[in-house]
């Protein structure tokens, strides 16, 4: 399993902006980060600065939002709708689409409720709990929760 450093994960959103804007062939992967930077101007000047930027802290308890957490976040997303995984996330994805008319105010719905989970999974021990993720992702939709509960990976150790 590939799990890259937090050094390296910035490097390859650095290299990957440099390349882009310099107009050199992109990976399907690094095309895929691209479309999230181009969505987030906002972050296109920290992006050309990796040497100011490559180390710096950003602390939520400041209000700050981190940038390379943010947009990976985005890239969570894609991943896990391009598979449907949580099965049925892509489904509660196009209600949220439907109900914003954009995709990066949908995404922003799913990150949310992502980021919700990671902080209860951090919170209370344990692993992510795929049942907060699409509740809560229901929840934005005025929907009930499953009444169903799924199966997590951690349920399957037991």
């Amino acid at each position: 399993m590939f799990a890259p450093s937090r050094q390296d994960a910035r490097r390859f959103f650095f290299d990957t902006w440099n390349k882009q804007q310099a107009g050199h062939p992109l990976s399907d992967l690094e095309k895929l980060l691209a479309s999230v930077i181009a969505a987030h101007p906002e972050y296109h000047a920290i992006l050309a600065r990796p040497e100011q930027y490559g180390e710096r802290e950003w602390l939520p308890e400041q209000g700050e939002t981190n940038p390379f957490m943010h947009m990976s976040m985005h890239l969570a997303v894609e991943e896990q709708l391009s598979i449907d995984q949580p099965f049925g996330i892509r489904a509660l994805y196009q209600q949220l689409l439907s109900k914003h008319g954009n995709e990066h105010d949908a995404q922003h719905e799913v990150i949310d409720c992502l980021g919700e989970m990671i902080w209860q999974a951090q919170r209370y021990g344990g692993g992510p709990d795929v049942n907060v993720y699409l509740s809560c992702i229901r929840g934005k939709l005025g929907l009930d929760p499953e009444h169903e509960r799924r199966l997590n990976l951690k349920d399957m150790d037991d």
